[in-house]
């Protein structure tokens, strides 16, 4: 089956974010944690996906964008073997200085490992 990330993929209305922020934390990593509601809502046909990459921890659009469509693929790649649950990724220390490609395969490793801890 081919891996898509459609508008039914991902949260859009800032009620699902609440209830996922407000949740359970499922894994932290270095830069990212990974929060879902306490309760999956009984309509959820698959897994997914919200992103809070806040302006304070990534002060440039490029490094912010950048951690978007890296986590946005690794989700793509595993949405069809995660739980039907809210996964909302939120971005919770300073992004250090370093290289664009340094900090993609950074949080390309951790987007997976935090996505592995999900699927337990």
């Amino acid at each position: 089956m081919r891996a898509t990330f459609t508008p039914a993929a991902r949260l859009h209305r800032p009620l699902e974010y609440a209830a996922a922020l407000k949740g359970k934390r499922i894994a932290r990593g270095a830069l990212l944690v990974v929060t879902t509601p306490q309760h999956p809502p009984e309509d959820a046909r698959t897994a997914r996906l919200g992103l809070v990459i806040a302006k304070r921890y990534a002060a440039r659009a490029v490094t912010r964008n950048a951690i978007k469509r890296v986590i946005r693929e690794a989700f793509r790649a595993r949405r069809q073997v995660l739980p039907a649950r809210d996964y909302v990724f939120r971005l919770h220390s300073k992004v250090g200085p370093s290289t664009l490609s340094g900090l993609k395969k950074l949080v390309r490793s951790e987007a997976d490992a935090l996505l592995d801890r999900a699927m337990r």
